[in-house]
Order: C-alpha cells, then sequence, then structure tokens
C-alpha cells in the first residue's frame, strides 16, 4: 500500500570532529528527547542520464533498523511529500511507483545508480503529549556508485528535520546551534546528489556563480519547474494538482515573457510554445472546476422556487463528463513524445538555465522590465474597463497577471515596496478574473438553457435568471477594474 508524508528538513556539512549542541533547552515543557543509534543501507534508483536527479526527484529503496521500504521524495514548496511503500521482498520495482516516476524517466529504464550505507545517531524532541517536535540526524555515510563497488566517498552530514508538532522558527533555532559550532549549510540537495559529484556524474550541483538577481530569477523559474513536476506525479497517482499546476506553468510562461531580454530568446520562444501548450490541456479541465464550483453556489443562492426543474443535474452531468473528457486527454497526453520532450527541456533549464550577458546586470534590467509589465497592465485594464469588449478584458486579465507574477519575482531583489505592487495586481487579475469566469459561465448557461428549453419536463427558465446574474457580475467586475486601474 502506499502511504505519503510531509518533509521538512534541512542539512548541514560538519566534520567527523563535529560536536552536537546541547538540546535540552528546546524541549518543550513536559518533554523529553529520545536517543537511538541505526544502521541504513539505501540503494537509489534512476535512468543512466539521472532524469529524476534532474528533477530534483530521489527515489530509493532502505533496508535496515529503521524506515525501511520503497521511498519517492517528490519536491513541494520549501518542503518535500514522501511516497512509501513496503520494501517488498526482491529489488524489482512495484509497478505503483514505476507508474508515478515514468513521467520524469521520459520513459527510459530505471535501476540502480548508487548504494549508500549509514550510521545514524538520532535525537527525538517530543513534546508533553509524546508528539514528535523536531529529529536531529547525525549521518556518518559511505557511499558507492554502481558499477564500481570501490568506495568513493565518505562523509558525516546533520540533518534537522521538523516534526508535525514542530515549526519553522524551531529549525531555524536548531540550525543557528548548529552553524555556531561550525556547521556549513550543505552544498548539495541529497546524499544521492553529493556520491554522485564525488564520481563527477552528478547534475544538480547549481551554479554557485550567480548574481543575486541572477539567482532569484533562476530560483523562481525552478519553482515554478517544481510545480510542474510534481503535478505530473500526483497526475498519476490519481489526485487532483491540476490548479496548483496551472499556476506554476503560467507563472513560468509569465517570467520567459516579462523577463525575456534576460533569457536566450530561441530557447525561451520555444520552451513558451510548449508551456502553452500544455497549460491549454490543464486550462480545459479547470475551467470545468471552477464553473461546477460556481454554479453549484449560485443555485444554493437562489430561492427553491425558482429553481425549476433538474438544474443542478443538468448542469453538474453536463460539465462532469466535459471535464472527464478533457481530463483524460490530459492524461493520455502525459506517455507522449511531445510532452517527454517538455520535462526534457524543463530538466535543463533546471541545471543550465540559458542566461544572457544581460542577465548580469540583474537589479536594473529586472527593474525596467517590472516597470514595462507594469505600464502595459495599467494601460490595457484602464482601455478595456471602459467598453464592452470582452476579449479586451481579457487581454488585460493576461498582462495584470504577468505584471503580478513579475512583481512577486522582483521582490525579494527590489524590496517591500515592490511586493505592495504584487498585491495591487493580485487584486486587479482577481477581478478581471471574476469578469472571465462570469462571461464563460454566461455562454454555458446559454447553451445548456437552450437544451432544456426543448426537452420535455424542462425549461430555460432558472437558466435564464443565472445567466442574467451573471451578466451583472460581469459588469460589476469591469466596474471594480476599472477603479483599480485608476488608484
Amino acid at each position: 500500500m502506499v502511504s505519503t508524508q510531509r518533509e521538512r528538513e534541512v542539512k548541514y556539512e560538519v566534520g567527523l570532529e563535529f560536536v552536537l549542541p546541547d538540546l535540552e533547552d528546546v524541549v518543550p515543557d513536559g518533554g523529553r528527547v529520545e536517543q537511538a543509534t541505526v544502521n541504513l543501507n539505501s540503494v537509489y534508483y534512476d535512468t543512466a542520464d539521472r532524469d529524476l536527479l534532474r528533477q530534483h526527484l530521489t527515489f530509493r529503496r532502505r533496508t535496515g533498523d529503521a524506515d525501511v521500504g520503497w521511498q519517492l521524495k517528490v519536491p513541494a514548496d520549501k518542503a518535500r511529500t514522501e511516497i512509501r511503500m513496503p520494501p517488498g521482498e526482491s529489488d524489482a520495482i512495484p509497478d505503483e511507483l514505476a507508474t508515478l516516476i515514468a513521467g520524469v524517466a521520459l520513459g527510459k529504464s530505471v535501476h540502480p545508480v548508487a548504494t549508500l550505507t549509514t550510521v545514524r545517531r538520532t535525537w527525538r524532541v517530543l513534546d508533553s503529549e509524546d508528539r514528535l517536535v523536531a529529529e536531529v540526524a547525525d549521518d556518518r555515510v559511505r557511499g558507492t556508485v554502481a558499477g564500481d563497488r570501490a568506495v568513493v566517498s565518505e562523509w558525516r552530514e546533520v540533518e534537522v528535520e521538523a516534526g508535525d508538532a514542530g515549526n519553522e522558527k524551531l529549525l531555524r533555532k536548531i540550525g543557528k546551534r548548529l552553524t555556531l559550532r561550525g556547521a556549513k549549510p550543505a552544498r548539495y540537495p541529497s546524499k544521492l546528489s553529493r556520491v554522485l559529484s564525488t564520481a563527477q556524474l552528478a547534475v544538480d550541483g547549481g551554479d554557485t556563480s550567480l548574481s543575486t538577481a541572477e539567482s532569484v530569477l533562476v530560483g523562481y523559474l525552478d519553482a515554478q519547474a517544481q510545480a510542474i513536476v510534481a503535478g505530473d506525479v500526483w497526475l498519476r497517482r490519481g489526485l487532483d494538482p491540476v490548479h496548483p499546476t496551472l499556476v506554476g506553468i503560467r507563472r513560468f510562461c509569465s517570467t520567459l515573457r516579462v523577463f525575456k531580454r534576460l533569457l536566450e530568446p530561441t530557447a525561451a520562444t520555444e520552451l513558451d510554445a510548449e508551456l502553452s501548450w500544455y497549460a491549454g490541456l490543464f486550462g480545459e479541465v479547470r475551467d470545468r472546476q471552477v464553473q461546477r464550483a460556481r454554479f453549484t453556489e449560485a443555485l444554493a443562492d437562489l430561492p427553491s422556487e425558482l429553481v425549476m426543474g433538474p438544474v443542478a443535474a443538468r448542469i453538474e452531468n453536463g460539465l462532469i463528463a466535459e471535464q472527464q473528457h478533457h481530463r483524460q486527454d490530459l492524461m493520455a497526453t502525459l506517455d507522449g513524445d511531445r510532452y517527454r520532450a517538455l520535462l526534457a527541456a524543463l530538466a535543463r533549464w533546471r541545471t543550465n538555465p540559458p542566461l544572457t550577458a544581460t542577465a548580469a546586470d540583474g537589479p536594473r534590467m529586472i527593474e525596467r522590465a517590472l516597470r514595462k509589465a507594469e505600464r502595459k497592465a495599467l494601460s490595457r485594464v484602464a482601455t478595456a474597463a471602459v467598453g464592452t469588449d470582452d476579449a479586451a478584458l481579457h487581454r488585460a486579465l493576461e498582462a495584470a497577471t504577468r505584471a503580478r507574477y513579475a512583481a512577486e519575482l522582483a521582490a525579494p531583489v527590489l524590496g517591500k515596496k515592490t511586493a505592495k505592487k504584487a498585491a495591487h495586481f493580485e487584486k486587479m487579475q482577481k477581478v478581471l478574473g471574476e469578469h472571465r469566469d462570469s462571461v464563460v459561465a454566461a455562454e454555458t448557461l446559454r447553451t445548456l438553457g437552450a437544451r432544456a428549453g426543448t426537452t420535455s419536463g424542462e425549461n430555460g427558465f432558472t437558466f435564464g435568471l443565472l445567466y442574467g446574474l451573471e451578466l451583472e457580475r460581469a459588469r460589476q467586475a469591469r466596474e471594480d477594474a476599472a477603479q483599480l486601474a485608476a488608484d
């Protein structure tokens, strides 16, 4: 059986003679510290081209004294989601997990690439109710690369992981104690990356020569790629990552367009086109999700005597059928050559982003690009809001969305005022998004109402009523957008 858990951990490099600080003063009142020593043996799996590692996934089968089983770690925001299965009797990859990594592996064979043996000393900080607050693991690691049984590296590292009863503040507090004693933030995102780096086989060490602005740009793009890749895994699990994946795609595309002078133009244009194609598949599913929720709420707000006939059933049945159809199209795409080429391109961007020489002048160029995006958004919104052209308002929505995402990216470089701009454009995006949703909903209601009007036992009254309400919501959204553009 597959299970999942969320990890929040920070890794530190330490010397062989490093002495851990006392943890007693971080123990909650009535709590305690449990100590243990375990031996772990982990076999890591990847393709020959290390495609999983390129996308920051780690996949292993662990045996030993504790924490045994198959484990697939997928990045999730600033943490990771770990998907687990029992170790089984053989080292053959379980079908359930093989399915989850099929996309990231690009259809290639997955096999052992490295083995790590670890002697782990742990300190588990528990509260008065025996809930885990934090775990500090002191690991002495020996790593070998598949095909070469000679030891290629040995090192020591410390991991600090927050438990269900812990928080980020405690992680930082323990981390500060470690750094005061000489510990350094780990250069490698995983033990696998470190052992492969020693063998000159790693692909995710990152470029440490980037300026602050370049690092912010690359980090933002990497975070969106992470959302897209995680969405692939969750889709294959049968879950619903449609909205967060779509947002990740749109943020990536927005960055390619707004900050195009900082990126190699041919590579950016090609990736933008493929991401836009992929976003279209998600958009068809997402539109039906939004409309179903919208109509459910609208019907609930109507007096019962105004809901004539099986309105809810007709709306739900019609939209869920369309949603399932578009999701099937999306799922079929996941095993296609075009989609695999897109994932491969994202992996290249994560390990070797095509920055231009202009990107070295980061803060100035980021500010210039942001201002251009702001001007375009404000101009489009102000012009479209006083007219009746729905297409113009949709273009204004796209411009406001790009301005918001650009400000979010730029805030760490340009400061708090830019973060406030992001919040302003987010409001504008929501208002214009409301207008778009109303326009789409009105067209859907017109179509459904026409069918109901010609079906025995039904009529189009309630659909017409809802249609009118959507037109009013669109009108109000247009006025609200005009006000925001004037502020």
